[in-house]
């Protein structure tokens, strides 16, 4: 069915979609996901399909590294065999605009305006956008949240309303274990990952790069301040190790009483441990101080374009309505979980309404409030570099290889300097 231009404008205004020239209302697309981020693109088909019926789009979940390793070698292919759209985490975005700089579609020619752009928080646009190309449209996000266990911190007599600093939290977690046999307070992967440090330093503004991407920023204040923090919490027993797997495991079985995440997590939490109905609860992240920042994100991806792509009208469409709807994004927020980055979720009335397994707390409301706090944080095309030199860096200086976290991270920014060629920020 083929819809008259003035019929088009008229949908399109009742959408509140873009009504640039980019707007097809018929042609194939298919799309490369992941895990439950491809079963969200096809749960909002259906009400994509009554809007724009003769747009077929088809949704392979193909794997988050398979993904992201068969778009590198189709963009080195000139960009033979890629999808009309692809997921890209944000994490690692940078590293293909960097690489294949012609690889993707300019959103803005396609009909992502600055009306568009401003309803997305600008954490989420910096890795996405170089110069005035806009590589890809925000999806969901990772505002950082502490998930807790209720009755743990009841039985200790713990008011999490109260922990407004890392401190409060290494003190609640002292009384928590005295109180709960066998339960630590809370888990990090100290050999594998660098989510600890990660979100600390980006509640505190700091990160391995500049935000502008031209320099080294790990050895700032701040981020020293961050691993101190960590390992901190690491000797006091406040931080016990865990895996990604392991914290599942542990919070399942109820030998962990908080889990710092972005708040994607309620899904993993939800669905791995439906007996634990309404046990959980969730606040704010501490700070270094009390009156410090309280808000960071760690995890999320965007949709981008092929520069391939024959159908690139058809594409932008079904972006504009999954991710640039309250609509889209609200209905894969209930279906699994996908915190949305479009601000104007926020004021959805499912957003404000109680969550049965959160103990009845509106969670939502309470982790999207973060979102226009959280400071962003630049990747650069050698986030990947940067991750592993930190990662040894951060064993080393927890085994005692380091005599202070400053000593630590400076080494730690000599390396990525010698491994990027980029200078250390004065």
């Amino acid at each position: 069915m083929r819809f008259k231009s003035f019929c088009v404008t008229a949908i399109v205004t009742i959408l509140g979609l873009s009504t640039a020239p980019a707007l097809a209302q018929s042609g194939n697309i298919t799309i490369w996901a992941w895990d439950v981020a491809a079963s969200s693109l096809k749960l909002v088909l259906e009400d994509f399909n009554k809007k724009f019926p003769d747009i077929k789009v088809d949704v392979q979940d193909l794997g988050n590294q398979q993904v992201f390793d068969k778009t590198l070698a189709a963009c080195a292919a000139g960009g033979a065999g890629l999808p009309d759209i692809v997921q890209v985490e944000n994490f690692e975005a940078e590293i293909i605009w960097n690489r294949f700089p012609d690889c993707f579609s300019n959103l803005k020619d396609l009909g992502y305006t600055a009306d568009i752009q401003a309803k997305f928080p600008e954490f989420k646009r910096t890795e996405l956008e170089v110069g005035d190309v806009a590589y890809a449209m925000p999806w969901d996000s990772g505002p950082v949240a502490v998930f807790y266990r209720r009755d743990f911190y009841e039985k200790a007599g713990v008011d999490p309303a109260s922990i407004k600093s890392w401190d409060d939290f290494i003190e609640a977690g002292k009384k928590i274990a005295a109180t709960n046999s066998g339960v630590s307070m809370a888990q990090a992967d100290f050999n594998g990952d660098s989510e600890w440090f990660r979100m600390l330093a980006n509640e505190q503004g700091c990160g391995y790069f500049s935000t502008d991407g031209q320099s080294i920023t790990i050895n700032r204040p701040a981020c020293v301040a961050a691993l101190e923090k960590v390992k901190e919490m690491k000797s006091a027993g406040t931080l016990a190790a865990g895996n990604w797997n392991e914290k599942i495991q542990s919070s399942t079985a109820g030998t962990v009483a908080s889990q710092l995440y972005g708040g994607w997590y309620e899904g993993t939490i939800r669905s791995n441990s439906p007996k634990l109905d309404g046990k959980w609860g969730v606040y704010p992240m501490p700070s270094l101080t009390a009156d410090g920042p309280h808000a960071a994100n760690i995890g999320g991806s965007a949709l981008a374009i092929s520069g391939t792509s024959e159908n690139k009208e058809a594409a932008w469409a079904y972006l504009n309505y999954a991710l640039g709807t309250n609509e889209g994004q609200v209905a894969m927020l209930k279906g699994y979980g996908l915190v949305p980055s479009l601000l104007s979720a926020a004021s959805d009335p499912f957003i404000s309404q109680p969550q049965p397994y959160w103990g009845g707390q509106a969670i939502w409301s309470d982790i999207l409030a973060t979102l226009p706090k959280i400071v962003p944080s630049r990747g650069t095309a050698f986030q990947g570099d940067a991750d592993n030199i930190f990662k040894a860096t951060q064993i080393k200086y927890f085994e005692g290889g380091y005599p202070d976290a400053k000593t630590a991270l400076g080494d730690a920014a000599a390396q990525i300097a010698s491994a990027t060629g980029l200078p250390v920020a004065e």
